[in-house]
């Protein structure tokens, strides 16, 4: 079995200067600590909300570092400097607008303003790439609202098998004839 390498790419103009800790990332990091029982590696980065950074370090990460999966945080609202689905979109050859409704459609159970959110996802090489929005809370909501339909699509872009914690989240493959 091979090891997973799993990007995980905090999009925030203040955690990319220090001005506050990133909490985004590490609440990918310990959710997919949770939901993963095969061995992977984690591929850490924080960035400004600028779109040229933001689409150089997914390219990297897809590119250089061989990340099955990319999970972004942050930068998915509204405001003038969200600019992390544009990004993606950019760099992507085929976008996943399910994942995107599934997350909205999770969210608005608990929020109103969850319509305002633009998360989306796409394959980028032999990356699939899902943008989360910045809040802890909020990023486990989403993740594990489409996890169950994540290593099936890994297995589609002929990367690592990933196996979950079936307590955490039941991974769909199709049955073998």
């Amino acid at each position: 079995m091979s090891w997973a390498r799993i990007g995980i790419l905090t999009v925030s103009d203040r955690a990319s200067r220090g001005e506050y800790e990133d909490e985004g990332g590490p609440a990918i990091k310990a959710l997919l600590g949770e939901i993963l029982v095969s061995p992977w590696t984690p591929v850490m980065a924080v960035v400004p909300d600028e779109q040229a950074k933001i689409k150089a370090e997914l390219r990297r990460m897809a590119n250089a570092e061989k990340c099955c999966l990319i999970v972004t945080t942050g930068g998915t609202g509204p405001a003038v400097r969200d600019v992390t689905p544009e990004a993606t979109e950019a760099v992507c050859e085929k976008l996943l607008p399910g994942f995107g409704e599934q997350m909205r459609a999770v969210s608005l159970t608990k929020v109103a303003t969850a319509i305002l959110s633009r998360q989306t996802a796409g394959i980028c090489g032999k990356s699939l790439i899902i943008n989360l929005p910045g809040r802890p809370k909020a990023i486990g909501e989403c993740l594990l609202a489409v996890f169950a339909a994540i290593p099936y699509c890994i297995d589609l872009l002929e990367g690592p098998t990933l196996e979950t914690d079936e307590s955490v989240v039941v991974a769909f493959r199709p049955r073998q004839k």
